[in-house]
């Protein structure tokens, strides 16, 4: 028997913010990032119907990028004080992540992260509150994904949580809220959303639906993200966009990734690059390596009018240039030397990375190493650069 996990209910398309005052509770904790959401709007109209619905609501904000634990433990203590049955993640990926962690802190506070960072191991939550999810960036799917990615500061390693306890009680899949996203945050964002309908699709865990989420998802990304790009107030490209990351975020969710986010792990907690431009950057490459042990990216490929393997990372590089995507790592300002004195840290943290463990084909070291070493200079991957 197989079960799929999704969030409890999900609420999608535009304008759909205002399901929010149809929430039974009494008290309701938001947490959100900087200042786009209260800016934009959207944090006041997500309060004004919370408190139509005679909720009472308090706001933690200012969630940092690649958000901490130390910031997760915080959040949990405004919790602990004002003891809500509502959890809300509005905004990016690291205020929504962010808050899954809050949750389990704010249920058990005694928790112990470091344990946490083993797959599975979450314990079980909603004895104070339940979760819901609101995404203003299209790419990580994290309002239907038991997954929360956090950055121990001090280790410079990102690590993803990986539960079912985790995934959203409710996901509000709203385009409107994404109106607002900058081109290169849309970019970055997209090609996430593109990069786990690639990993999802050749996992090593067969799943019909993930594949047939996977499939829609790529070519849905492909025919809408250089319109939301370009032209940010079209709301249907931005609405397409959106349901195009929560597809592939249900798909990762019962399929898994791959090395291409175990390398972004890395880069991006060392040296801050955006995870959805570092996904972009290895992914053409991972593709020619996992090619060598499986068939079915031509299946993708054939979602978008190619035919090989090679075909699809081409076009992925394509895609990448045409919304104004970097194509090697060395473009973010690392110098050689500061990459080869990390090269061998981020290579072992990526080997032992939990998205390793579904790549379809068993990487070794210095298989990783030279991968790494093809993008920083954003040169093709080959197999005879690998050295023992």
């Amino acid at each position: 028997m197989s079960k799929l996990f999704i969030a409890g209910e999900v609420l999608h398309g535009a304008g759909t913010l205002s399901e929010l005052a149809n929430i039974k509770g009494t008290k309701a904790v938001i947490v959100t990032g900087g200042s786009s959401m209260r800016k934009s709007g959207t944090l006041d109209k997500a309060v004004a119907y919370l408190t139509e619905a005679g909720i009472e609501t308090k706001i933690f904000d200012g969630v940092e990028e690649d958000p901490s634990s130390a910031t997760c433990a915080k959040g949990a203590e405004l919790m602990h004080n004002f003891q809500p049955d509502w959890i809300i993640g509005l905004g990016g990926c690291s205020a929504i992540d962010a808050a899954k962690i809050m949750w389990v802190f704010y249920e058990y506070p005694d928790a112990d992260f470091d344990a946490m960072t083993k797959p599975f191991t979450v314990p079980v939550l909603r004895n104070k509150a339940k979760f819901i999810a609101i995404p203003s960036t299209s790419g990580t799917g994290t309002e239907t994904t038991g997954l929360a990615v956090i950055t121990d500061r001090e280790k410079g390693v990102k690590y993803p949580i990986v539960s079912y306890e985790l995934t959203p009680d409710i996901a509000i899949v709203d385009g409107e809220i994404c109106a607002s996203m900058p081109a290169h945050v849309t970019s970055n964002t997209g090609l996430d959303a593109l990069t786990h309908c690639v990993e999802a699709y050749v996992s090593n865990i067969d799943n019909n639906i993930a594949d047939a989420l996977s499939k829609g998802g790529l070519e849905i990304v492909f025919d809408n993200l250089k319109e939301a790009v370009e032209n940010p107030n079209n709301i249907v490209a931005r609405q397409n966009m959106h349901d195009a990351s929560f597809m592939a975020g249900l798909a990762f969710n019962n399929a898994w990734l791959g090395i291409v986010h175990s390398l972004s792990h890395q880069v991006g907690a060392l040296y801050g690059i955006p995870h959805g431009a570092s996904n972009a950057i290895f992914l053409p490459n991972v593709i020619r390596y996992n090619a060598q042990a499986t068939n079915r990216f031509p299946d993708l490929a054939r979602v978008i009018g190619k035919e090989t393997a090679e075909d699809l990372a081409q076009a992925i590089e394509t895609l990448r240039s045409e919304v104004n995507n970097q194509s090697a790592i060395k473009e973010f300002g690392i110098s050689r030397e500061d990459w080869d004195k990390n090269l061998d840290y981020i290579a072992n943290n990526a080997l032992v990375d939990p998205c390793t463990g579904f790549n379809p084909r068993v990487p070794t070291l210095d298989e990783l190493k030279a991968i790494y070493n093809a993008c920083y200079e954003g040169l093709v991957y080959a197999e005879e650069s690998v050295t023992a």
